[in-house]
């Protein structure tokens, strides 16, 4: 007979301690360990192989054909469609779209005569109902299923034998033979790895609808992304209606690749053609503005930065930023006073990326900086103009990569004057009806861009 006993495990990194503990002592968390049954005899296995080993030319090809979601921006994204035995995790912030996104998906597939399964475990099949009347998702084929017991689903799906899955959420399943409550390190972990196991198995595609942490990763440790084949993250801000899908993880495509639709009161719609939507609206330029040339995946983005450097009425000037990180425009502020001269220790300021958008890369810092500047001189940069470079300590402005696909784009939506990279301008071909001007410097891109 097992021996039932306890374990203390954290839930953030999922360390193991005999006994409890305030403070993990991997992860220095405060509270997280939590008291798990386990059975002693449980993780038992034959010792007795039941396969012999293969010759890998032995092995068949993949023959099988990837089916398509419906929506070609998430296609694109996946690599071309979904692979049959693969499992998807999809991770959000609540709110964010992501049980409307599962629905429009699976109407899509019912319609094309894919026998799909939507499992939910946090909200009843009338609220589903709701959802699906309101997407315009309804279809014969798509089957709901309320529950919440792992091995009641596991059973279910063998039975009914769908072509696509959907769990909804899997922090919200817990599986029978694990003594903890739902949610938990090894539930998350018991419950990933059985739909990988089941997936694998019969060549049903299972999607994993997974919560975000108050730190923006998936709920459950790291190795809950390492089972499943591709991890999506649906970004955006709850006051926009933008959305992006990127991939973090993809075992049958690139992850270089997003996807940005747009949040109606009919569900998502799929932008093809983002040109123009997060530039400035009218025909004049305001001081503290910038466009940027970014790149989103493999797709060049232009995009509208903002700044506003004012008069403090605290002892403490204020730094905030939104859709950059705080820790680059501190880095941008401190080259602009060493480098450039221009000094904002005792001011406010005030970072804003247009369109609720995140903008990450380094090639967006020397816009940062002009738009910055162009707040402290209360003077527009030159109109029609966009820059893009990576800032380095010394105040020199670095090459960045595929500037001949982000100037073409500028060219496109009727720019007609760039700011970029000198190191970069002996690589790049002549753009007919751009200028194009190279700096070296934080201080001859000021010089160039007013």
């Amino acid at each position: 007979m097992a021996r039932r006993s306890s374990v203390f495990v954290c839930q953030k990194c999922g360390t193991n301690s005999p006994k409890w503990m305030g403070r993990c002592p991997d992860c220095s968390t405060w509270g997280s360990m939590i008291e798990e049954i386990r059975d002693s005899g449980r993780d038992k296995r034959s010792s007795t192989a039941t396969v012999d080993p293969v010759s890998i030319t032995n092995i068949p090809e993949d023959s099988s054909q990837r089916v398509f979601t419906g929506l070609e921006e998430l296609d694109r994204v996946l690599g071309g469609g979904m692979v049959p035995g693969s499992v998807i995790l999809l991770g959000g912030d609540p709110g964010i779209g992501k049980s409307t996104l599962i629905l429009q998906i699976l109407a899509q597939l019912a319609a094309a005569g894919q026998k799909v399964l939507y499992v939910t475990a946090e909200e009843s099949m009338r609220q589903i109902r709701m959802r699906a009347q309101r997407v315009g998702s309804e279809s014969e084929n798509l089957m709901v299923l309320a529950e919440t017991d792992f091995a009641a689903v596991t059973e279910i799906i063998r039975k009914f034998m769908p072509d696509t899955v959907v769990l909804d959420s899997v922090q919200a399943l817990y599986h029978p033979d694990i003594g903890s409550s739902s949610g938990s390190i090894s539930q998350v972990r018991e419950i990933a790895g059985g739909a990988v196991a089941l997936a694998k198995g019969n060549d049903i595609t299972i999607w994993l609808i997974g919560h975000v942490t108050k730190e923006g990763a998936i709920a459950g440790p790291r190795t809950l992304e390492h089972l499943v084949d591709t991890v999506l993250y649906f970004e955006g801000d709850s006051s926009h209606a933008y959305r992006i899908l990127r991939a973090v993880k993809n075992r049958y495509g690139s992850t270089n690749e997003i996807a940005l639709l747009e949040m109606t009161g009919q569900g998502l719609i799929q932008i093809t053609d983002p040109a123009g939507l997060f530039l400035p609206t009218g025909g004049r330029r305001s001081p503290g503005s910038a466009v940027v040339m970014g790149v989103e995946g493999t797709r060049p983005l232009l995009v509208e930065v903002q700044a506003l450097v004012a008069q403090t009425p605290f002892p403490n000037p204020r730094r905030t930023v939104s859709g950059s990180e705080l820790s680059r425009v501190l880095l941008i502020l401190a080259v602009l006073d060493k480098r450039a001269g221009i000094q904002t220790g005792g001011l406010d300021v005030f970072v804003n990326v247009a369109g609720g958008l995140k903008l990450t890369e380094p090639a967006a810092d020397l816009g940062l900086a002009l738009a910055l500047v162009s707040s402290v001189f209360e003077k527009p940069i030159i109109e029609h103009t966009a820059v893009c470079g990576e800032i380095g300590l010394a105040g020199e402005v670095r090459p960045v990569a595929r500037l001949e696909a982000r100037i073409r784009e500028a060219l496109r939506l009727g720019l007609t004057r760039v700011i970029v990279p000198a190191t970069d301008i002996d690589k790049l071909p002549t753009v007919k009806g751009m200028e194009i001007v190279p700096v070296h410097s934080v201080e001859d891109a000021i010089e160039a861009a007013f």
